[in-house]
C-alpha cells in the first residue's frame, strides 16, 4: 500500500511539473485577445491580397459618405449663395459620385455588402442643412462638411499604411485624393471655423505635445531641404496643378 501510494505521488508530481512546463508554450500559441489574432479573425483570402475587417469598414465608409455628402452637395448648388459654395456642392457631388461608382465596383469583387441609406447621425446632418437658412446655413455646411472629412483622414491613412489588399490600397488612394479637394473647396466658402475644429480636436488629445516651444526672438530662416551636389536629373514636378488645387484625374475603374 505505501509503494502504491508513493507511485501515486510520484505521477502527480511529475503530471504537475509537465502541466507547468507546457503552460507558457500553450499560452503564446493561443493568441486570442492580441492585435494580431483581432486582424486574422476577420480576415478573408482574395485573389487581390487578404481582406480585413478594418479594410470592409473603409469601403462601407465610402459609399456611407457619398449617401449623405452627395446630396448635401446637390443642396449647396441649388442654393448657392456665392459662387464658391456653388463650386464646392459642385466638387461633392461630382466627386462622391466617382468614388461611389469605385465603391461598388470594388465590393462587388470582393463581396462586401454594402448600405443603401445613410446613416442616423448622417441623416441627422442632411436634416440640420434642409432646416437651415442664410448666415446658419452658410456655416452648418461648410463646417459640418469641413469636419466629416477632416475626420475621415485618418481612417484614409491607415488603410493606405496596412492594407495588403491591392483594390483597397487604390480605393484609399483615390479616397485621399478626393477629400483633399473637398476640404479645399470647403475652406474656400470662407465659413470654415477653424479655431471650432482645434478646440475640438484639443478635447481628445490624451498626449501632450511634442513640438518645439514658442520662440521669443526671431529665429533665423531655415536652410532649404535639397539634394547634395551631384551630377543628377531629375524629372518629376509638384502633383497639383495651381496653389490650393488637388489633382482628382485618374483612369475610371475597371468591371
Amino acid at each position: 500500500m505505501r509503494r502504491v501510494n508513493g507511485t501515486a505521488l510520484i505521477v502527480a508530481a511529475l503530471v504537475a511539473t509537465l502541466g507547468a512546463l507546457s503552460f507558457p508554450i500553450w499560452s503564446y500559441a493561443d493568441r486570442s485577445g492580441t492585435g494580431q489574432a483581432n486582424v486574422d479573425a476577420g480576415t478573408v483570402s482574395t485573389q487581390w491580397g487578404p481582406l480585413t475587417a478594418t479594410d470592409r469598414d473603409f469601403v462601407v465608409k465610402v459609399r456611407l459618405a457619398g449617401l449623405w455628402e452627395l446630396p448635401a452637395g446637390q443642396q449647396a448648388m441649388e442654393r448657392a449663395p456665392t459662387r464658391a459654395f456653388r463650386e464646392a456642392g459642385d466638387h461633392l457631388v461630382v466627386g462622391h459620385a466617382d468614388l461611389d461608382r469605385r465603391a461598388r465596383s470594388i465590393a462587388a469583387k470582393l463581396n462586401i455588402e454594402l448600405p443603401n441609406q445613410p446613416t442616423a447621425q448622417q441623416q441627422g446632418w442632411l436634416n440640420e442643412l434642409s432646416a437651415a437658412r442664410g448666415l446658419e446655413y452658410e456655416r452648418k455646411f461648410a463646417n459640418l462638411l469641413r469636419n466629416s472629412h477632416g475626420k475621415v483622414f485618418s481612417l484614409i491613412a491607415e488603410v493606405r499604411h496596412t492594407t495588403r489588399n491591392t483594390l483597397v490600397r487604390q480605393l484609399a488612394t483615390d479616397a485621399n485624393q478626393t477629400v483633399l479637394d473637398h476640404i479645399v473647396m470647403l475652406e474656400r466658402t470662407g465659413r470654415v471655423d477653424f479655431d471650432g475644429i482645434a478646440d475640438e480636436a484639443a478635447g481628445k488629445l490624451t498626449a501632450s505635445p511634442t513640438g518645439p516651444p514658442a520662440a521669443s526672438n526671431p529665429v533665423p530662416p531655415a536652410p532649404p531641404a535639397s539634394p547634395s551636389d551631384g551630377d543628377l536629373s531629375f524629372t518629376s514636378r509638384p502633383s497639383a496643378p495651381g496653389p490650393s488645387d488637388i489633382s482628382t484625374s485618374r483612369p475610371e475603374p475597371e468591371d
